[in-house]
């Protein structure tokens, strides 16, 4: 992360898609890294399929206003929470997606980062279920908010026993994934 600066990232989806697990490994992150944050969720009354919403603001300096007021990050993991969160998100805010999401007019192709997500975590994985740790990976890639180890540090406080290999495995193709869409794009 760039000295001084300050990330307010919107992770959207569905109910069961480990959005808000994503979300609190990110904000462990960024504390373990020793940064201001402050992490919240909102969702539906469903258990799973409701709409689901997960916010992390990450800073240099203390935080005075917890709430994400102007995302400079989004990421959806379903069409209907990119088609929602979208609107009205600034020109300068990077959208994470899958690659199977159709991207709004309202967002400059420049703005877009759409990598395989849920076929990796299926395909590459073995689990669907893994693809919220896979885009923590790539998250952290993607904005530098902890180095390697401490994002590992923060994914084994959050996950349940018996699945840190999978799940490390996901975090591994996360972050490769997005090496590689920097490479592709010259960053």
């Amino acid at each position: 992360m760039k000295k001084n600066s300050t990330h307010e990232i919107r992770l959207a989806g569905s109910g069961g898609q480990g959005v808000i697990l994503a979300s609190v490994i990110i904000a462990e992150a960024a504390i373990l890294a020793g940064r201001y944050t402050a992490q919240s969720e909102s969702y539906g009354p469903e258990a799973r399929g409701g709409s689901c919403r997960a916010e992390t603001l990450i800073s240099d300096r203390p935080i005075g206003f917890t709430k994400v007021q102007n995302p400079t990050f989004l990421m959806a993991f379903t069409q209907k929470a990119l088609d929602q969160y979208s609107q009205g998100v600034s020109k300068d805010c990077q959208v994470l997606i899958d690659s199977t999401l159709t991207v709004p007019s309202t967002i400059l192709p420049s703005q877009v980062i759409a990598l395989p997500i849920l076929s990796t975590a299926r395909d590459v994985v073995g689990k669907v279920q893994t693809a919220s740790v896979l885009t923590v990976g790539a998250i952290n890639e993607l904005l530098g908010i902890a180095d390697k180890e401490t994002l590992k540090q923060a994914v084994m406080m959050h996950i349940p026993s018996g699945t840190e290999k999978l799940n490390l495995k996901a975090l591994e193709e996360g972050i490769k994934l997005a090496l590689d869409w920097k490479k592709e794009h010259g960053i």
